[in-house]
C-alpha cells in the first residue's frame, strides 16, 4: 500500500461500488478523503461525505466549493460518478433524454469538476486524476449505447487533458474495469435467479461466460481500486494519458 499521508482526495460516485472501494484504500494509505455520491445518506464509509448530482450543472460547483473548503486544497481526484440509462428497445427507442442523462452523469460530470478542481490542483503544484472509464466504450451494449459512447468520449477527453496538464505537474489517468461485481451487477443477477430459477453461483457462471471474460469470474471492486491506488501515487508520476483496463482478459488489446 503506498504512503499518502498528507494527500488530500476528492472520490466521486463513492457511496458504493469501485468508489467506495477506491476512498477506502486511499483512507487506509493516509488521505484525507471527501467522497461524493447523489446521496449520503447512511453512509459510513471513510472520509467526509457530500451530497452532489453531478450530472446537474450547479452539482459540481457545490461539491468543489464544499471539498475545497474542506481540505484547503487538492492533491488527487478520482472521477467515477456515472448514469448508465438502459432501454430494452435499444438505441433506436432512446431519447434525446436518455442521451443527455448520460453524457451529462458519465462524461460533463467529469469536465465540469476537473475544470473547477485543477486550478487548485495546479496551485499546490500538481496531482494526480484518474477517471474511471468501462469497457462498454469498446464493446457497447444496444440497450446502454449512450453509457458506452459517454465513456468513449471519456476517454478522448482523458488523453487531451492529460497532453494539457502535464507541464502543470498534473497526471491524468484512465482505468476500464470490465464485469465488475458492484451492486448492480449484484440486482442483474437477481433478476436472473428470479427469472430462471437458477441458484446465484450458477447465474453468476452465466453472466460471466456470456461475456467471455478469460478468467472465468467477475472481477472484485477492491481489484480496481488497487490499480487507481497506485496511479494516484508518487510511484506512478511519470505516468499519464494512459488507459489501463481491469477485465479478466476481455479485450485482448488496448489501442
Amino acid at each position: 500500500m503506498s504512503d499518502m499521508s498528507g494527500r488530500r482526495a476528492v472520490v466521486t460516485g463513492a457511496s458504493r461500488g469501485i468508489g467506495a472501494a477506491v476512498a477506502r484504500r486511499l483512507d487506509e494509505a493516509g488521505a484525507t478523503v471527501v467522497v461524493a455520491a447523489r446521496s449520503v445518506d447512511g453512509y459510513s464509509g471513510p472520509g467526509t461525505a457530500v451530497a452532489a448530482d453531478l450530472s446537474t450543472e450547479d452539482g459540481p460547483s457545490r461539491l468543489a466549493e464544499e471539498a475545497l473548503g474542506r481540505l484547503g486544497g487538492i492533491d488527487v481526484l478520482v472521477d467515477n460518478a456515472a448514469s448508465q440509462t438502459r432501454v430494452q428497445g435499444g438505441v433506436l427507442e432512446m431519447t434525446d433524454a436518455d442521451w443527455l442523462a448520460d453524457l451529462n452523469g458519465t462524461l460533463l460530470s467529469a469536465v465540469r469538476l476537473d475544470r473547477l478542481l485543477l486550478p487548485a490542483m495546479i496551485a499546490s503544484g500538481g496531482g494526480a486524476i484518474v477517471h474511471i472509464g468501462s469497457g462498454a466504450s469498446r464493446l457497447p451494449q444496444p440497450a446502454a449505447l449512450a453509457y458506452a459512447a459517454a465513456k468513449a468520449a471519456l476517454a478522448a477527453y482523458s488523453k487531451g487533458l492529460a497532453r494539457a496538464v502535464a507541464p502543470e505537474n498534473v497526471t491524468v489517468n484512465l482505468v476500464s474495469p470490465g464485469i465488475i461485481e458492484t451492486t448492480g451487477m449484484s440486482a442483474r443477477l437477481d433478476e436472473l435467479v428470479s427469472g430462471t430459477g437458477l441458484d446465484i453461483e450458477e447465474a453468476r457462471r452465466q453472466f460471466v461466460a456470456g461475456f467471455g471474460v478469460p478468467l472465468g469470474r467477475p472481477g472484485l471492486p477492491d481489484e480496481v481500486a488497487a490499480l487507481v491506488e497506485f496511479l494516484v501515487s508518487a510511484d506512478a508520476r511519470y505516468i499519464t494519458g494512459t488507459q489501463y483496463v481491469v477485465d479478466g482478459g476481455l479485450m485482448p488489446t488496448v489501442h
